[in-house]
């Protein structure tokens, strides 16, 4: 049971989190290279604006804002629960290459592999899971062992190593390809948000309405693989069944977030820490706080990096390197 005093915290802390978040929704409403006046964005969404001003705000920005927002919210609960299941705090999806081995998947898929227009949306979190499961199970089996079980160090250094590979791998895969796919790989790989449309929305609700319930349900079980393998395992906690479906859940979560947002790194990173910070180490509480400041976070880079100075803005991927680079390296020093 969650202490009063911090499940008030938690509260407190999760409405601030989502005016933070409308916040960033309104702004991102109403800033663009169309801007709409502010006053005008409740009208238009009331059904009374122009013809021009609803398709910004319902063709262009929302789609935009929902994938965005969801993708964050994905990475987020993902490192989360990398964090938590190889005791490092170090663990990202972006970092250790669970992101890279979706990204190959998916560059292939998309270079080499016939697909129908209307499935192409619905396909590539399939196909990047499959791809990002691949890579989390390279990892996994070098990082495992039968007398010490996960390591969680050599977890991490293990996953730069396969993302440093991924990376060369998917160098190689397009330097043969014409101009028109090897530019929408190379901004796919700057973490440009490409997946806009209301489609794309479609194609990524499911798994996080599924998955999220499944990691708030495992979270007395979270709490104890966080802390060491014999104290799960003296709990009674079915150690080996419980990490494997975390881990692929936290796979599915990032492939399906990176398949339409592309190689963002550092938010499933961050936000983890941030919902700590905030409200503790238990995961009923800091999970919650987790999602909701991942998908804030993500929204806000796109949006700074969408109305930058450049024309064509800056990807949102490289605002949350900006961000994030800084304070992994902080983390690696302190940890």
């Amino acid at each position: 049971m969650i202490h009063p005093a911090r499940a008030r915290k938690q509260q407190i802390v999760l409405l601030a989190l989502l005016l933070l978040t409308a916040g960033t929704i309104a702004a991102g409403l109403g800033l663009g290279h169309s801007s709409v006046s502010f006053d005008r964005i409740v009208p238009i969404l009331l059904g009374h604006g122009t013809f021009q001003e609803k398709f910004i705000l319902y063709d262009i920005r929302l789609p935009r804002i929902a994938v965005t927002l969801l993708a964050g919210m994905a990475l987020a609960l993902s490192g989360a629960i990398l964090q938590s299941v190889t005791r490092n705090d170090l663990a990202d999806p972006g970092i250790i290459g669970i992101n890279s081995g979706a990204g190959v998947a998916i560059a292939v898929c998309f270079l080499y592999v016939p697909i129908e227009p209307g499935s192409f949306v619905y396909a590539l979190p399939l196909v990047g899971f499959v791809g990002a499961l691949l890579a989390a199970g390279l990892i996994y089996a070098f990082a495992y062992s039968k007398s010490q079980g996960l390591q969680p160090t050599r977890f991490v250094l293990i996953g730069v190593g396969v993302s440093t590979a991924l990376s060369g791998a998917m160098i190689v895969i397009i330097s043969s390809t014409d101009r028109v796919k090897v530019d929408f790989i190379a901004k796919w790989l700057a973490g440009n948000i490409w997946g806009t449309d209301w489609p794309f929305v479609a194609a990524l609700l499911p798994w996080l309405a599924i998955l999220i319930p499944f990691v708030l349900s495992k979270s007395n079980a979270l709490n104890l693989l966080s802390l060491h393998e014999s104290v799960a395992v003296g709990s009674g906690v079915a150690v080996r069944r419980d990490r494997i479906a975390l881990l692929l859940a936290s796979v599915a979560l990032a492939a399906s977030a990176v398949s339409v947002t592309g190689g963002i790194s550092f938010i499933g990173l961050m936000a983890p820490h941030i919902a700590r910070a905030l409200v503790g180490p238990r995961h009923q509480t800091f999970v919650p706080v987790s999602i909701l400041t991942g998908g804030w976070l993500l929204l806000l880079a796109d949006t700074i990096g969408r109305n930058a100075a450049s024309a064509d803005g800056i990807a949102a991927g490289i605002v949350a390197a900006l961000i994030g680079a800084p304070y992994f390296i902080y983390l690696l020093l302190k940890k």
